[in-house]
């Protein structure tokens, strides 16, 4: 996750907005009951979807019924149908309707951070630096401690603030190394304040983590960040 790639894909979620079509082909009957996968070629373009979705990270929050829109235009495309709707007209409205509800979005998210963030400030033990990070020391180490040209060796667990793991090198059963220079600013901050043999939890507010932007899929926009962090080794 550290190293992860930002997906950008509000140029591709907005070519495939248009009105609610109701047609024979979808996915789902008039009943409203969704066609069962009952062969293994139907479950791996169940599959397919599911990994189109994943990538379409600008789309997570819409209704039903929105999504039913989007895939109306996705199925139009597919079967090389024409678009309902003139798309000269509507791909820049899809745009800002994205960008809007981004922007919301990223708004609610920061003060939540915000307030998340002052709380745990307010823990017992903890140290706030300058940069607003976070940094509670769980277990004390012995060792030295790194400087920002270190390559460190680490396992860690990363979480939002609501408790969701998004990457953790104890679920993959291997630590991993890397350079100090190389990630996010609230790690190159934070484990230079550690030294080997040392457990942390470190809350990072966005603004030293991934930014405005955040790291679609996995971290959304104005994302404050909680990691538990040990510091196995310098290299």
């Amino acid at each position: 996750m550290l190293y992860q790639v930002c997906l950008s894909s509000l140029a591709l979620s907005a070519r495939l907005l248009s009105p609610r079509i109701a047609t024979s082909g979808s996915m789902r009957a008039a009943s409203g009951v969704r066609m069962a996968l009952l062969t293994d070629e139907s479950k791996a373009l169940h599959a397919v979807g599911y990994n189109i979705g994943m990538q379409l990270g600008d789309l997570k929050g819409f209704s039903e019924d929105e999504v039913e829109n989007v895939l109306s235009g996705l199925r139009a495309a597919l079967l090389e149908e024409p678009p309902e709707v003139p798309l000269a007209e509507y791909v820049p409205r899809a745009s800002q309707l994205i960008e809007n509800r981004k922007a919301a979005a990223a708004e609610k998210m920061a003060e939540a951070g915000k307030a998340f963030l002052a709380e745990a400030a307010k823990e017992d033990g903890v140290k706030q630096t300058d940069s607003g990070l976070v940094i509670k020391m769980l277990e004390e180490g012995s060792g030295a401690a790194p400087t920002a040209a270190d390559t460190v060796e680490v396992h860690y667990e990363g979480s939002l603030i609501d408790g969701t793991v998004f990457d953790s090198s104890y679920k993959r059963g291997e630590s991993i190394s890397f350079p100090l220079s190389g990630v996010i600013k609230g790690w190159t901050e934070g484990l230079q304040l550690m030294k080997v043999g040392s457990k942390a939890k470190l809350t990072i507010p966005s603004d030293i983590a991934y930014g405005a932007r955040g790291s679609p899929p996995a971290i959304p926009p104005a994302a404050t960040l909680v990691f538990t962090v040990e510091l196995l080794a310098i290299k």
